[in-house]
């Protein structure tokens, strides 16, 4: 067996068909890789179990477990793919090791626990990838993505609204905001992209509503990275949100041809902006 099919992998695999989409692409790059999953109750899909080498349950919160889990399987190399609910989050029923880990923690955002968590895996030689590995080719170039081309004044909802997301973004509120004919309806926060896609909706009266989607200045691809999929598309119709603007190189296209249907059959532009012009 070669070094390259020597290889595994292991999946911190939350909601969604993010995992399984990491996992038929590891596989196509990465002939012979070994893939290991830690699934959560209540989040991952069950089905996973079928199309993986390995794979463990854990409650949110079980760090030393799934550690122990993933040396036991080999795992040198590990990877977040899938979200997991807020309230969860708050049903944490820490092990000893994720309360070691709390306790150092200052900031309780994203990034500084999931970074936290990463510092955790690397003491056990566990070097946590960047959550794009194996699916570049689903990061949309700068330019039109999906559904109808933009009109003019459109686009400049588009430009106004990703602007303002990078600034929340950088402030650490939210990735995410919704607005309308120059005025910001909604910011994302602690709630998620659809519950502030719901509530932008709701104060636009479910018309002409842009959704704009960033990641943060200096992102660490190793997790929270934009995602737009189906379930996305549907939110931005049940709210009246007409076009989302993403980051161009820097956002996950998930279920392509789900996306490209629903986008046009709701009317829906996708368009990638250049966040780095």
């Amino acid at each position: 067996m070669s070094a390259m099919s020597e290889k595994t992998i292991g999946i911190i695999a939350g909601n969604g068909i993010y995992p399984e989409t990491f996992v038929a692409s590891a596989r196509e790059k990465v002939p012979g890789v070994k893939l290991v999953v830690a699934g959560f109750h209540g989040e991952t899909k069950e089905d996973l179990a079928q199309k993986v080498d390995a794979m463990e349950w854990f409650r949110v919160g079980q760090l030393g477990k799934l550690i122990k889990f993933f040396r036991s399987q080999g795992v040198s190399e590990a990877i977040m793919v899938g979200q997991i609910a807020p309230r969860n989050l708050f049903d944490l029923r820490p092990d000893m090791r994720t309360l070691m880990m709390l306790a150092k923690v200052k900031e309780r955002n994203a990034e500084s626990l999931f970074g936290a968590v990463a510092d955790e895996l690397e003491k056990d030689g566990i070097r946590l990838l960047n959550a794009t590995t194996y699916l570049e080719h689903l990061l949309p170039e700068p330019g039109h993505v999906a559904g109808p081309k933009l009109k003019k004044r459109a686009m400049e909802d588009a430009e106004f609204g990703f602007r303002t997301a990078k600034e929340t973004s950088r402030m650490d509120i939210g990735q995410s905001v919704v607005v309308r004919h120059g005025t910001v309806l909604a910011v994302e926060a602690f709630e998620g992209t659809n519950a502030c896609i719901k509530r932008g909706g709701e104060l636009g009266r479910g018309k002409s509503c842009t959704l704009a989607k960033v990641s943060k200045p200096n992102q660490d691809f190793r997790f929270d990275v934009p995602v737009i999929g189906a379930l996305t598309i549907e939110a931005c119709k049940e709210a009246g949100v007409g076009v989302i603007a993403c980051e161009a190189r820097k956002t996950l296209l998930l279920g392509r041809e789900d996306v490209d249907r629903l986008c046009n059959e709701y009317g829906i532009t996708i368009v990638a902006l250049d966040g780095d012009a």
